[in-house]
């Protein structure tokens, strides 16, 4: 596995400094990012030896009515857009443009964090986060995760817990 802390230190992303203002108990992973890979969940997954269905990756959706929600899901797993468009409230849901992602969240693709996100918008996680005792995130940039508890991600980002991902 890659390296790993229990708190921010100098260079830390938002993300890593919320939850320590939130006081939350976390570990940081960090791992060497290929550049040019694309596959950024998998990328973690491999390179942690972490457990697929554990580790979640956050993805930015555009609603119908303009509104932008934050939906985490399990790695390996596709989101579905009827079901977050469904629990946004919304008629339809569409993939953010990666740029206006970045933009609203600070953050660039592949290290975008559902904490410490430059604006707050509503977070969406995928239920299955229960299913484990520990959860990995990003932790706000290419080549760091965050573990953490279910309990806690929800709770740090004011989540709402839902089935998101399209069955097969």
């Amino acid at each position: 596995m890659g390296g790993s802390s229990s708190a921010p230190g100098r260079g830390a992303t938002p993300a890593l400094r919320a939850l320590a203002a939130a006081g939350v108990d976390f570990v940081v992973h960090e791992y060497e990012h290929s550049p040019g890979e694309r596959a950024f969940g998998e990328e973690a997954v491999a390179l942690l030896g972490a457990d697929p269905a554990a580790t979640f990756k956050t993805l930015m959706v555009e609603c119908s009515d303009g509104e932008h929600v934050c939906a985490v899901i399990p790695v390996p797993e596709r989101l579905s857009m009827k079901l977050i468009a469904r629990a946004a409230g919304a008629k339809s849901a569409t993939m953010a443009d990666p740029a206006k992602a970045e933009r609203l969240t600070g953050y660039v693709v592949g290290g975008i964090s559902p904490l410490g996100q430059a604006r707050a918008h509503r977070v969406f996680v995928d239920s299955s986060c229960l299913d484990h005792d520990r959860v990995i995130v990003s932790g706000g940039r290419r080549g760091c995760s965050v573990e953490l508890a279910p309990r806690d991600l929800i709770e740090a980002t004011g989540a709402r817990l839902v089935d998101l991902t399209a069955i097969p």
